[in-house]
């Protein structure tokens, strides 16, 4: 990989004008800017284009409802211009060393295929923030490190190789607004993909899916149909111990998971 790798950011956006303009405010305020930022425009009644061309980003349409076809979307736009692909929703606030770290760590490993950080929940109370990060991103990523083997994708916070959504693109349920984008995308990858967690890439994101136990438990229950959706290629017994890696000149397979070096 080249020392300046082209990174793309990628925001699906639904009628979130107010949150995106605060996103793309502290993308604006980055100290290594994005490539190109590309705003999945899903569907909004609200002034989201808008917000999202006035700060340079290119705007593209997805007609149909959902997160998972929002993102794909986004992706599919990105892979031609980009070596790395990297998410954010329209809540996340990154901070000013987010697109620098996430490159740093690209260069540093070519063994890194996928990288992703915690959350730094805002906008609740301080318990519900603390629980959200410790329990809700905490939890799930302690339990699909378990059973998947790999550390959870956390949607808004993290990065990946344009190869590897090439490699995945056809294997993900890229058009179900009912499950989990991240938890699917995290399914259908494999240990040999050099998926890493970074302590330290952390993302400010709003806490307000948390606020009510209905909005919380139905971000819960997802899970469900996520596995379903899988299944049963998804299933443990199922994933190879060391998947082919995708086309790369430099990418080779590693073992290790953890990267608290990348957060230096």
């Amino acid at each position: 990989m080249s020392l300046s790798p082209r990174v793309t950011v990628v925001i699906p956006c639904r009628n979130d004008a107010g949150f995106l303009e605060e996103c793309l405010a502290a993308l604006a305020a980055q100290t290594r800017p994005a490539d190109r930022i590309v705003v999945v425009d899903n569907g909004s009644s609200d002034v989201s284009a808008e917000v999202a061309r006035r700060y340079g980003a290119d705007v593209v349409e997805e007609a149909l409802i959902g997160i998972w076809p929002a993102a794909a979307r986004g992706y599919d736009e990105a892979r031609g211009s980009a070596d790395i692909i990297a998410r954010l929703d329209a809540d996340s606030r990154p901070h000013p060393d987010w697109i620098a770290r996430v490159l740093r760590a690209f260069v540093s490993d070519p063994g890194l295929g996928v990288l992703t950080g915690g959350a730094e929940f805002y906008g609740a109370s301080p318990l519900v923030n603390y629980l959200g990060e410790h329990w809700y991103v905490g939890g799930g990523n302690y339990w699909m490190k378990k059973f998947l083997g790999i550390p959870l994708v956390f949607g808004s916070n993290f990065a990946m190789r344009s190869a590897v959504w090439e490699r995945v693109r056809e294997q993900v349920d890229r058009t179900n607004a009912k499950i989990h984008d991240d938890l699917d995308l995290t399914i259908r990858l494999r240990a040999s993909d050099g998926v890493r967690y970074d302590p330290e890439l952390r993302m400010p994101v709003s806490a307000r899916p948390l606020t009510t136990q209905r909005g919380l438990w139905r971000r819960v229950w997802r899970v469900v149909p996520t596995f379903a959706a899988s299944w049963p290629e998804g299933a443990r017994w199922n994933r190879q111990s060391a998947a082919t890696p995708a086309a790369s000149d430099s990418w080779t397979p590693a073992d290790e998971d953890w990267t608290p070096e990348f957060g230096a």
